[in-house]
């Protein structure tokens, strides 16, 4: 079953209405995984007993008339966080041999309790800890667009499955850009929704502090908002937790019309963004202007690249958890990149992480200037071209660690925001804007996206993947 054939509003409501089965889908959801996946890897781990032992009780509780939205769907969830009967490895060797997560997270508990079944983790980077998805234990996860890419990171796992069509639906966590970065990669839309909607609570702490963002990820704006409606609210052990919202999103969603006007910014008043790029962004803003919506340009919006200051967050947060194996014979098991973050984020101050909450609250206030003009900003989604497994992507022809410098600013601000794919570069590899809305207007921001999806018909499928 090629899941990108379907969505999961309609799939659910199959196997509610008995055409078929969890136990169906499920079985299906299992195959891609044993006959595509091998040279994808997507997934890092398995459990085809247990998925298939959850998918039977969902059937039982249809049968008994118990009420389940996401009935019967399969879904990867990304190895930063716990699925029961599942040993979280964060990608890591240190972690490998773990004892399994007795409890979900708060995300996969309520896409459970919706009636979703686990089939397996996907892959991540080390700790997540940068925009393409490898690492020792698992190998390389690859772009299903072209194979000799990445799908990004550090959801590259899940975006790869969904690309592909293995899986309809997984779960993603932002901390610097990572559902938006691997989404774009792969022709999805996706978005982080405002800190706190999906709540991180629960026993600990989530991983890159202040910056954390959970969420479902599917591929395309409606799924992702039938999965956002059964997974937002409140949770008291969040301390940034928002209140359950009283909207319906899907409905809004559904409902919502094109924006009347939104600002462009090419590149935010900072990023170097590469003139290939450029030049499908430019054409994607003037389908948007011919199907009326007005665009305001404003290119001066921040007054800084943020990557400095989001640094100071990320990095501290690693040095946290990792600087006490510094000199063990552990530390040389760390991805070496991860090292050198790691050892920076031991350098850090107070008084740096200090001045970074403040270089946030900065940002926040530069963006809410520019929405006097209008209630919606539109970037490129990334500065540069899709990295290969071996490379940093490339911007004109010089590869370079800013390529994707357009996400972090908006972890440290928390504004909801998305990506919707616009094409293809020349290269095949899909190409996208993102999308960023006023603080906690997550609504306006899928209605855009949903809408935009519209203006911009991106209907392909990666040439790589699951065949019906």
């Amino acid at each position: 079953m090629d899941f990108r054939q379907t969505n999961i509003v309609e799939l659910a409501r199959q196997i509610r209405g008995g055409e078929m089965s969890a136990i169906d889908v499920t079985t299906a959801a299992l195959n891609n995984i044993a006959q595509v996946d091998g040279q994808l890897k997507s997934f890092c781990s398995v459990n085809p007993e247990r998925a298939l032992a959850e998918a039977s009780a969902i059937d039982n509780a249809l049968a008994r008339g118990d009420n389940l939205p996401l009935a019967g769907i399969p879904i990867g969830v990304k190895d930063l966080e716990d699925a029961a009967g599942y040993v979280t490895t964060y990608g890591s060797a240190l972690h490998t041999g773990d004892v399994e997560a007795e409890q979900d997270s708060e995300l996969v508990r309520r896409l459970k309790a919706a009636g979703c079944v686990v089939v397996g983790k996907t892959n991540t980077p080390e700790f997540g800890h940068r925009g393409k998805t490898d690492n020792v234990p698992f190998g390389i996860t690859r772009n299903p667009w072209n194979l000799d890419h990445t799908p990004g990171g550090s959801s590259g796992g899940t975006a790869a499955a969904l690309a592909a069509g293995i899986v309809p639906l997984a779960t993603g966590s932002d901390g610097g850009g990572s559902i938006r970065i691997p989404s774009a990669l792969c022709g999805l839309s996706g978005i982080k929704t405002s800190q706190g909607r999906i709540p991180n609570g629960g026993k600990l702490p989530p991983g890159s502090g202040l910056l954390t963002v959970k969420g479902p990820m599917a591929r395309t704006t409606l799924e992702t908002a039938y999965a956002l409606d059964l997974t937002v609210g409140d949770l008291a052990t969040d301390t940034f937790a928002q209140g359950d919202k009283v909207d319906n999103w899907l409905d809004g969603v559904q409902r919502s019309g094109l924006p009347d006007s939104v600002i462009w910014s090419p590149t935010m008043g900072f990023a170097t963004v590469d003139k290939e790029i450029m030049a499908h962004s430019e054409a994607a803003i003037s389908k948007l202007a011919a199907a009326g919506v007005t665009i305001i340009e404003n290119d001066n919006i921040w007054e800084t690249d943020p990557v400095r200051d989001w640094l100071v967050f990320w990095t501290s947060a690693r040095a946290r958890a990792q600087q006490h194996l510094m000199g063990t014979k552990d530390w040389e098991r760390i991805d070496p990149q991860l090292r050198k973050l790691i050892e920076m984020g031991t350098k850090m101050t107070g008084a740096a992480y200090a001045l970074a909450i403040d270089a946030g609250h900065h940002l926040n206030y530069q963006l809410e200037q520019a929405f006097e003009a209008a209630p919606l900003i539109v970037t490129p989604a990334v500065c540069g071209h899709t990295p290969t497994v071996e490379n940093e992507g490339v911007v004109n022809g010089q590869e370079t660690p800013g390529w994707v410098g357009f996400t972090v600013g908006l972890n440290m601000t928390r504004n909801p925001t998305g990506v919707v794919p616009i094409g293809k570069s020349n290269a095949g590899l899909p190409l996208a804007l993102q999308v960023i809305g006023r603080q906690r207007a997550d609504l306006s921001v899928l209605q855009a996206m949903h809408r935009f999806e519209q203006v911009f018909e991106f209907n392909e499928i990666a040439g790589f993947g699951v065949e019906d």
